[in-house]
């Protein structure tokens, strides 16, 4: 996995304005060591826990914008702490891992890291926290306001009318049918086969032949 090792003080240009001192005291505090790694397609974070006299690793994805790094991190250093006080005792994202997330979350929203928008998000996953990125449907949403124009590659699946056309990074090429639930389902154009999709997922509309 590509990985791009940082200085601690140019960590400050991944994170909130302001938000540095308070991360890095966490960080000493724990003795993490932290990287930030390439856009990784499958997770945003991970965290590895400290073994054989080693420290506490974290890693987040560089690309993300200043609030979806910071909120990641926090996503990693409640596996840290939850770790710390229960070991394996408990599950990854049990009803412990909500709690400390919780906290953290609040801790930093007190101190006004995040802009309106993305605190009054976050202040409903501070009511139960979602596992995975793609359970924090709305926040997500308002995190996207603050990419950097270049990153937005199209529309978002939601956004297409039912029957609407499209395209995938990938190429493959779909039609949206309808939502169930918290995913929306698509037909794949050349196999037939059914997909469920993220609703925020970015895609490329096409026009039907």
């Amino acid at each position: 996995m590509p990985i791009s090792e940082h200085p601690m003080q140019a960590l400050a240009d991944f994170l909130p304005k302001g938000s540095f001192d308070h991360v890095v005291g966490y960080l000493h505090r724990y003795h993490v060591h932290l990287t930030v790694t390439k856009k990784r397609k499958s997770v945003l974070g991970d965290y590895r826990h400290a073994f054989m006299g080693a420290n506490h690793r974290i890693t987040v994805n560089g690309d993300l914008n200043p609030y979806e790094f910071l909120i990641t991190l926090l996503h990693e250093l409640a596996h840290l702490l939850t770790f710390e006080q229960f070991g394996r005792r408990v599950e990854p994202h049990g009803i412990e891992w909500k709690r400390i997330y919780s906290g953290l979350l609040q801790d930093f929203i007190a101190k006004q890291f995040f802009p309106e928008d993305v605190t009054k998000a976050l202040r409903k996953s501070v009511m139960n926290p979602a596992a995975t990125a793609n359970g924090e449907m709305d926040l997500l949403k308002v995190l996207r306001r603050y990419n950097p124009v270049q990153q937005k590659r199209g529309t978002m699946v939601e956004e297409l009318p039912d029957g609407a056309l499209f395209e995938t990074e990938k190429g493959k090429q779909f039609r949206k049918l309808h939502k169930r639930r918290t995913r929306i389902e698509c037909v794949e154009l050349s196999t037939g086969l059914h997909y469920s999709f993220s609703p925020i997922t970015e895609v490329k509309p096409i026009q039907a032949q």
